[in-house]
């Protein structure tokens, strides 16, 4: 029961964290080092922005900032709550698991996502 928990608390810790410093002041938490590599977005660029938009309420910036933010973050919430259930049933943690097409169809879609928000159609979602 322990170990759900404590994922739990380092999760709660990081959104605390990014709550009080600030990532949209540039150098607060370094560069990505993809963007400085290539010049280009990752799908995480944008990420802690987005997180720290939502621990301050304002869902539609933290869209802007990462797409992605809300989802992995609601599946994260979503994955340690059936973790501790499942710890206090004594049953063993339950791993997410998806199907090879389910797989490359995600893959893809990020592909697609990334290459979007590095070209001019897709400045919407370039991080703020």
């Amino acid at each position: 029961m322990i170990s759900p928990l404590l994922v739990a608390g380092v999760g709660v810790g990081v959104g605390v964290l990014l709550h009080l410093r600030d990532p949209h002041i540039e150098g607060s938490y370094g560069s990505c080092p993809s963007y400085v590599l290539t010049g280009w977005y990752c799908p995480g660029c944008g990420g802690m922005r987005a997180v720290h938009d939502l621990t301050d309420g304002r869902v539609i910036d933290a869209l802007h900032s990462n797409l992605l933010a809300i989802p992995l973050v609601l599946a994260f919430v979503v994955w340690v709550v059936d973790w501790t259930i499942r710890a206090r049933r004594g049953q063993q943690m339950r791993l997410p698991s998806i199907g090879p097409v389910v797989m490359w169809v995600f893959f893809a879609l990020l592909a697609v996502y990334t290459v979007l928000r590095n070209t001019q159609w897709g400045t919407m979602l370039t991080p703020v």
